[in-house]
């Protein structure tokens, strides 16, 4: 059993923990608050060891009726693996603890390249990353654009990618983020932080990537374009995202051309939190004529990431050798299916 602790219990480390809780082969030995909150007792309710940054606040802790195990270092010293869930910039801040401790420790995409020296996305680098004692898994849209690219390069070969990423302005829970009413350029300048990211994972392609944050807090919707180095056929691409584990059809028979739509198709199919850890490709999107192919794909912020976090953690400890296999081994813990075989 990998044992697993989760420093900073928030969207992204709640998700992982009731993931990590659902595998066979891992163990959730600790979460991390800041301060008593609803998503600290939720974790009392699942049963995680509750640890907290600055044990100065262990009273204000357990007045509110949450029993603290002890410190984040306290927690860290009794794991395998750490997944840094802490915001954007502060998982940068934990790395010395790491090192001083010597465990192995995994970042999500809100921090650089650099924090671990080495950025993963299941399908395309697993086996890069076994046994490593850093990793970052890339962000929510990063991890959406690799999984289609790497495809369509397997098959077509690439020749350059320019996708234009229409963002979420915050998640459902954040009431202090916007914008209420705007379109905000996020950057300006061309091209955002996701071509570069991508290529943190695949460096050999060629990609420009656009984005915007708009008032939503749904989801993430891609509008890509890729020039194939092969002829592009448009059946081949939607066998080849029917055949991936990890990717979705939005089938025409749904009726389904929104976020709002989809995650209400998420939540009707019982997902733990309207939860889709899928691309959601829409199949009337798919254009596909000599060597380009153009669709649309709707990324779930809070959660595609979940689940390669789960493969990043099987892959440092060792435990499996080969991405398809880790990958089945965390969808079928999740009884988790890909959207067309739903519809």
């Amino acid at each position: 059993m990998i044992k697993v602790a989760i420093n900073g219990y928030g969207t992204i480390g709640k998700r992982v923990a009731d993931a990590v809780a659902a595998q066979k082969d891992m163990k959730v030995i600790g979460v991390s608050k800041t301060r008593p909150n609803a998503e600290a007792f939720i974790a009392k309710q699942r049963g995680y060891p509750l640890y907290i940054a600055d044990i100065s606040k262990k009273a204000a802790f357990e007045k509110a009726g949450l029993t603290v195990a002890g410190s984040v270092e306290d927690m860290c010293k009794a794991a395998d693996v750490i997944v840094d869930a802490t915001p954007g910039d502060v998982g940068a801040t934990n790395k010395p603890l790491y090192e001083k401790l010597g465990k192995k420790a995994l970042w999500q995409g809100g921090e650089d390249h650099e924090v671990a020296g080495f950025s993963f996305n299941s399908s395309c680098n697993f086996k890069d990353a076994i046994g490593r004692q850093f990793v970052r898994v890339v962000s929510c849209n990063t991890t959406g654009l690799c999984r289609i690219i790497n495809e369509v390069d397997k098959a077509f070969g690439v020749e350059h990618v320019h996708a234009i990423m229409v963002r979420r302005g915050s998640d459902p829970g954040e009431i202090k983020k916007g914008p209420i009413d705007a379109v905000v350029l996020d950057p300006v300048t061309v091209p955002s932080h996701h071509g570069p990211d991508v290529q943190t994972v695949l460096p050999h392609i060629s990609i420009t990537t656009m984005a915007m944050i708009v008032p939503t807090t749904m989801m993430h919707m891609h509008a890509i374009r890729i020039t194939t180095k092969k002829p592009v056929n448009r059946e081949n691409v939607i066998e080849l995202i029917k055949n991936h584990p990890r990717m979705g059809l939005v089938k025409k028979t749904a009726g389904i051309k929104s976020t709002a739509e989809l995650k209400e198709f998420a939540m009707d199919l019982g997902r733990q939190r309207a939860d889709l850890y899928e691309n959601c490709i829409f199949e009337d999107s798919i254009y596909a004529e000599k060597n380009e192919l153009c669709f649309f794909q709707a990324i779930h912020q809070e959660a595609d990431v979940v689940v390669e976090n789960v493969d990043a953690i099987r892959a440092m400890a060792g435990l499996a050798k080969d991405g398809a296999a880790s990958i089945k081994l965390t969808n079928d813990a999740l009884h988790f299916v890909p959207i067309q075989n739903n519809h």
